[in-house]
Protein backbone atom coordinates (compact mmCIF):
# COMPACT_ATOMS: atom_id res chain seq x y z
CA UNK A 1 0.00 0.00 0.00
CA UNK A 2 1.41 3.45 -0.88
CA UNK A 3 1.91 6.15 1.73
CA UNK A 4 -1.17 8.14 2.63
CA UNK A 5 -1.98 11.42 4.37
CA UNK A 6 -3.61 11.59 7.81
CA UNK A 7 -6.90 12.97 6.44
CA UNK A 8 -8.98 9.77 6.37
CA UNK A 9 -7.23 8.45 9.50
CA UNK A 10 -8.12 11.53 11.52
CA UNK A 11 -11.68 11.76 10.23
CA UNK A 12 -12.43 8.24 11.43
CA UNK A 13 -10.51 8.69 14.68
CA UNK A 14 -12.51 11.82 15.46
CA UNK A 15 -15.82 10.09 14.78
CA UNK A 16 -14.99 6.97 16.79
CA UNK A 17 -13.07 8.52 19.68
CA UNK A 18 -9.54 7.16 19.37
CA UNK A 19 -6.11 8.47 18.35
CA UNK A 20 -3.40 7.45 15.90
CA UNK A 21 0.04 6.79 17.31
CA UNK A 22 2.82 8.91 15.85
CA UNK A 23 6.03 7.03 16.60
CA UNK A 24 9.47 8.54 16.05
CA UNK A 25 11.85 6.46 13.93
CA UNK A 26 15.65 6.57 13.71
CA UNK A 27 16.83 3.25 12.31
CA UNK A 28 15.81 -0.06 10.75
CA UNK A 29 15.02 -1.87 14.00
CA UNK A 30 12.66 0.84 15.22
CA UNK A 31 10.80 0.91 11.90
CA UNK A 32 10.54 -2.87 11.88
CA UNK A 33 9.27 -3.03 15.46
CA UNK A 34 6.62 -0.38 14.85
CA UNK A 35 5.48 -1.93 11.57
CA UNK A 36 5.29 -5.41 13.09
CA UNK A 37 3.15 -4.06 15.92
CA UNK A 38 0.86 -2.23 13.53
CA UNK A 39 0.52 -5.31 11.33
CA UNK A 40 -0.40 -7.61 14.23
CA UNK A 41 -2.87 -5.06 15.62
CA UNK A 42 -4.22 -4.02 12.20
CA UNK A 43 -3.71 -0.39 13.17
CA UNK A 44 -2.93 2.72 11.10
CA UNK A 45 0.50 4.22 11.76
CA UNK A 46 2.32 7.53 11.58
CA UNK A 47 6.10 7.23 11.31
CA UNK A 48 7.66 10.46 12.51
CA UNK A 49 11.04 11.72 11.37
CA UNK A 50 12.69 14.43 13.44
CA UNK A 51 15.51 16.77 12.49
CA UNK A 52 17.82 14.57 14.55
CA UNK A 53 16.71 11.45 12.70
CA UNK A 54 17.30 13.13 9.33
CA UNK A 55 20.80 14.09 10.47
CA UNK A 56 21.58 10.69 12.01
CA UNK A 57 20.24 8.28 9.40
CA UNK A 58 19.78 10.52 6.38
CA UNK A 59 16.40 11.24 4.82
CA UNK A 60 16.97 9.01 1.74
CA UNK A 61 17.91 6.05 3.96
CA UNK A 62 14.83 6.49 6.14
CA UNK A 63 12.54 6.73 3.13
CA UNK A 64 14.04 3.57 1.60
CA UNK A 65 13.56 1.71 4.89
CA UNK A 66 9.92 2.82 4.93
CA UNK A 67 9.56 1.77 1.30
CA UNK A 68 10.86 -1.69 2.19
CA UNK A 69 8.48 -1.92 5.15
CA UNK A 70 5.50 -1.00 2.98
CA UNK A 71 6.31 -3.86 0.60
CA UNK A 72 5.62 -6.32 3.42
CA UNK A 73 2.51 -4.63 4.89
CA UNK A 74 -0.82 -3.34 3.63
CA UNK A 75 -1.40 -0.84 6.45
CA UNK A 76 -2.25 2.83 5.97
CA UNK A 77 1.02 4.59 6.84
CA UNK A 78 1.95 8.28 7.00
CA UNK A 79 5.52 9.59 6.98
CA UNK A 80 5.55 12.82 8.95
CA UNK A 81 8.18 15.46 9.67
CA UNK A 82 8.26 16.13 13.41
CA UNK A 83 9.09 19.69 14.52
CA UNK A 84 10.12 21.20 11.21
CA UNK A 85 12.16 24.25 12.17
CA UNK A 86 11.57 26.35 9.06
CA UNK A 87 10.12 26.45 5.56
CA UNK A 88 13.22 25.00 3.90
CA UNK A 89 13.20 21.82 6.02
CA UNK A 90 9.48 21.34 5.36
CA UNK A 91 10.02 21.87 1.64
CA UNK A 92 12.85 19.32 1.55
CA UNK A 93 10.64 16.73 3.21
CA UNK A 94 7.67 17.45 0.98
CA UNK A 95 9.87 17.20 -2.10
CA UNK A 96 11.40 14.01 -0.66
CA UNK A 97 8.12 12.11 -0.42
CA UNK A 98 6.77 12.87 3.06
CA UNK A 99 2.98 12.91 3.16
CA UNK A 100 2.73 15.14 6.23
CA UNK A 101 4.92 17.83 7.76
CA UNK A 102 4.90 19.84 10.95
CA UNK A 103 6.05 23.44 10.87
CA UNK A 104 6.92 24.40 14.43
CA UNK A 105 6.59 28.15 14.83
CA UNK A 106 5.49 27.88 18.46
CA UNK A 107 8.57 29.83 19.61
CA UNK A 108 7.67 32.74 17.34
CA UNK A 109 5.29 35.65 18.00
CA UNK A 110 1.71 34.86 17.04
CA UNK A 111 1.72 36.73 13.71
CA UNK A 112 5.08 35.26 12.65
CA UNK A 113 3.85 31.75 13.51
CA UNK A 114 0.82 32.31 11.30
CA UNK A 115 2.97 33.65 8.46
CA UNK A 116 5.45 30.76 8.35
CA UNK A 117 2.66 28.19 8.74
CA UNK A 118 0.72 29.81 5.90
CA UNK A 119 3.77 29.67 3.65
CA UNK A 120 4.32 25.97 4.36
CA UNK A 121 0.60 25.21 3.97
CA UNK A 122 0.41 26.90 0.58
CA UNK A 123 3.40 24.91 -0.71
CA UNK A 124 2.27 21.62 0.84
CA UNK A 125 -1.36 21.78 -0.23
CA UNK A 126 -0.40 22.29 -3.87
CA UNK A 127 1.34 18.91 -3.59
CA UNK A 128 -1.30 17.06 -1.58
CA UNK A 129 0.67 17.08 1.68
CA UNK A 130 -0.85 17.54 5.16
CA UNK A 131 0.38 20.32 7.48
CA UNK A 132 0.50 20.28 11.27
CA UNK A 133 1.32 23.39 13.27
CA UNK A 134 1.73 24.20 16.95
CA UNK A 135 0.29 26.94 19.13
CA UNK A 136 1.48 27.17 22.71
CA UNK A 137 4.77 25.88 24.05
CA UNK A 138 5.68 22.61 25.79
CA UNK A 139 8.28 22.53 28.53
CA UNK A 140 11.13 20.04 28.38
CA UNK A 141 13.85 19.08 25.93
CA UNK A 142 13.65 16.97 22.76
CA UNK A 143 16.55 17.36 20.33
CA UNK A 144 16.54 21.01 19.20
CA UNK A 145 13.16 21.70 20.84
CA UNK A 146 13.73 23.16 24.28
CA UNK A 147 11.68 25.28 26.67
CA UNK A 148 11.97 25.81 30.41
CA UNK A 149 8.33 26.74 30.87
CA UNK A 150 5.01 25.75 29.32
CA UNK A 151 2.75 28.27 27.61
CA UNK A 152 -0.70 26.73 27.36
CA UNK A 153 -2.69 27.13 24.15
CA UNK A 154 -5.27 29.90 24.26
CA UNK A 155 -8.56 28.53 22.84
CA UNK A 156 -9.62 31.75 21.15
CA UNK A 157 -6.20 32.21 19.58
CA UNK A 158 -6.38 28.62 18.34
CA UNK A 159 -9.51 29.42 16.33
CA UNK A 160 -7.90 32.46 14.71
CA UNK A 161 -4.66 30.60 14.08
CA UNK A 162 -6.35 27.69 12.29
CA UNK A 163 -8.46 30.05 10.19
CA UNK A 164 -5.60 32.28 9.07
CA UNK A 165 -2.70 29.82 8.83
CA UNK A 166 -4.37 27.10 6.78
CA UNK A 167 -2.92 24.28 8.90
CA UNK A 168 -4.73 20.94 8.75
CA UNK A 169 -4.13 19.89 12.36
CA UNK A 170 -2.93 21.69 15.46
CA UNK A 171 -0.65 20.59 18.28
CA UNK A 172 -1.91 22.07 21.54
CA UNK A 173 -0.19 22.60 24.88
CA UNK A 174 -2.31 21.38 27.80
CA UNK A 175 0.37 20.17 30.20
CA UNK A 176 2.40 17.48 28.43
CA UNK A 177 6.16 17.91 28.16
CA UNK A 178 9.02 16.78 25.93
CA UNK A 179 11.55 14.25 27.15
CA UNK A 180 11.53 11.64 29.93
CA UNK A 181 11.28 14.08 32.85
CA UNK A 182 7.81 15.52 32.39
CA UNK A 183 6.53 16.09 35.93
CA UNK A 184 8.16 16.84 39.29
CA UNK A 185 4.92 16.37 41.21
CA UNK A 186 1.62 14.78 40.27
CA UNK A 187 0.83 14.64 36.57
CA UNK A 188 -1.95 16.94 35.44
CA UNK A 189 -3.42 17.76 32.04
CA UNK A 190 -5.77 20.69 31.51
CA UNK A 191 -8.79 18.83 30.14
CA UNK A 192 -11.01 21.85 30.66
CA UNK A 193 -8.82 23.76 28.21
CA UNK A 194 -8.89 20.85 25.78
CA UNK A 195 -12.69 20.71 25.94
CA UNK A 196 -12.87 24.45 25.27
CA UNK A 197 -10.64 24.14 22.21
CA UNK A 198 -12.64 21.22 20.82
CA UNK A 199 -15.89 23.10 21.37
CA UNK A 200 -14.57 26.06 19.38
CA UNK A 201 -13.00 23.83 16.70
CA UNK A 202 -15.50 20.96 16.34
CA UNK A 203 -14.34 18.00 14.25
CA UNK A 204 -10.89 19.58 13.87
CA UNK A 205 -7.94 17.22 14.50
CA UNK A 206 -5.82 18.13 17.52
CA UNK A 207 -2.39 16.72 18.33
CA UNK A 208 -0.68 15.95 21.63
CA UNK A 209 3.10 16.23 21.73
CA UNK A 210 5.32 15.10 24.60
CA UNK A 211 2.98 12.21 25.36
CA UNK A 212 5.27 9.34 26.29
CA UNK A 213 4.30 7.58 29.52
CA UNK A 214 7.89 6.70 30.53
CA UNK A 215 7.00 3.17 31.77
CA UNK A 216 8.73 2.54 35.07
CA UNK A 217 9.52 -1.05 34.09
CA UNK A 218 11.95 0.30 31.48
CA UNK A 219 13.32 2.95 33.82
CA UNK A 220 13.94 0.31 36.50
CA UNK A 221 15.50 -2.09 33.99
CA UNK A 222 17.84 0.57 32.63
CA UNK A 223 18.87 1.63 36.13
CA UNK A 224 19.41 -1.98 37.21
CA UNK A 225 21.92 -2.47 34.43
CA UNK A 226 23.92 0.73 34.82
CA UNK A 227 21.53 3.51 33.77
CA UNK A 228 20.99 6.77 35.62
CA UNK A 229 17.38 7.74 35.05
CA UNK A 230 16.33 8.95 38.46
CA UNK A 231 13.10 10.93 38.50
CA UNK A 232 11.99 10.03 34.98
CA UNK A 233 8.20 10.37 34.86
CA UNK A 234 5.70 10.55 31.99
CA UNK A 235 2.03 11.13 31.24
CA UNK A 236 -0.25 8.50 32.84
CA UNK A 237 -1.84 6.33 30.20
CA UNK A 238 -5.37 6.86 31.47
CA UNK A 239 -4.96 10.59 30.79
CA UNK A 240 -3.82 9.88 27.25
CA UNK A 241 -6.79 7.57 26.66
CA UNK A 242 -9.11 10.33 27.88
CA UNK A 243 -7.46 12.81 25.51
CA UNK A 244 -7.86 10.35 22.64
CA UNK A 245 -11.59 10.28 23.31
CA UNK A 246 -11.77 14.09 23.57
CA UNK A 247 -10.75 15.39 20.15
CA UNK A 248 -7.05 14.45 20.09
CA UNK A 249 -6.51 12.42 16.91
CA UNK A 250 -2.70 12.10 17.01
CA UNK A 251 -0.51 11.30 20.01
CA UNK A 252 3.27 11.53 19.69
CA UNK A 253 5.46 8.86 21.30
CA UNK A 254 9.25 8.99 21.24
CA UNK A 255 10.85 8.63 24.69
CA UNK A 256 9.09 5.32 25.37
CA UNK A 257 10.68 3.82 22.25
CA UNK A 258 14.12 4.96 23.34
CA UNK A 259 13.61 3.61 26.84
CA UNK A 260 12.34 0.23 25.64
CA UNK A 261 15.30 -0.20 23.31
CA UNK A 262 18.01 1.04 25.64
CA UNK A 263 16.80 -0.86 28.71
CA UNK A 264 16.70 -4.14 26.80
CA UNK A 265 20.10 -3.56 25.20
CA UNK A 266 21.60 -2.80 28.62
CA UNK A 267 20.10 -5.98 30.05
CA UNK A 268 21.24 -8.16 27.17
CA UNK A 269 24.83 -6.92 27.25
CA UNK A 270 25.00 -7.28 31.03
CA UNK A 271 23.71 -10.85 30.84
CA UNK A 272 25.88 -11.75 27.81
CA UNK A 273 29.21 -9.95 28.35
CA UNK A 274 30.89 -12.17 25.78
CA UNK A 275 28.58 -10.98 22.98
CA UNK A 276 29.74 -8.43 20.41
CA UNK A 277 27.45 -9.06 17.43
CA UNK A 278 25.07 -6.05 17.17
CA UNK A 279 22.34 -8.34 15.81
CA UNK A 280 22.30 -10.25 19.09
CA UNK A 281 21.25 -7.25 21.19
CA UNK A 282 19.29 -5.36 18.54
CA UNK A 283 16.93 -8.31 18.06
CA UNK A 284 15.50 -8.15 21.63
CA UNK A 285 15.52 -4.36 21.38
CA UNK A 286 13.37 -4.57 18.24
CA UNK A 287 11.01 -7.00 19.97
CA UNK A 288 10.71 -4.60 22.93
CA UNK A 289 9.71 -1.80 20.57
CA UNK A 290 7.08 -4.03 18.97
CA UNK A 291 5.55 -5.05 22.30
CA UNK A 292 5.54 -1.50 23.63
CA UNK A 293 3.88 -0.14 20.47
CA UNK A 294 1.31 -2.94 20.55
CA UNK A 295 0.44 -1.99 24.11
CA UNK A 296 0.01 1.67 23.13
CA UNK A 297 -2.17 0.81 20.14
CA UNK A 298 -4.43 -1.51 22.09
CA UNK A 299 -4.72 0.06 25.53
CA UNK A 300 -3.85 3.75 25.15
CA UNK A 301 -4.65 4.95 21.63
CA UNK A 302 -7.61 2.64 21.06
CA UNK A 303 -6.84 2.18 17.34
CA UNK A 304 -6.39 -1.59 17.20
CA UNK A 305 -8.35 -3.00 14.28
CA UNK A 306 -8.83 0.42 12.67
CA UNK A 307 -6.56 -0.12 9.63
Amino acid sequence: MPLTTPKAMFERAGREGYAIGAFNVNNMEIIQGIMQAGSEERAPLILQVSAGARKYAGQPYIMKLVEAALMENDLPVVVHLDHGADFDICKACIDGGFTSVMIDGSHLPFEENIAVTRRVADYAHERGVWVEAELGKLAGVEEHVSSEHSVYTDPDEAVEFVRRSGCDSLAVAIGTSHGAYKFKGDARLDFERLEKITSLLPDYPLVLHGASSVPQEFVDMANKYGGRLGGAKGVPEDMLRRAAASGVCKINIDSDIRLAMTANIRRYLAEHPEEFDPRSYLKPAREAVKLMVQHKIRHVLGCSGKA
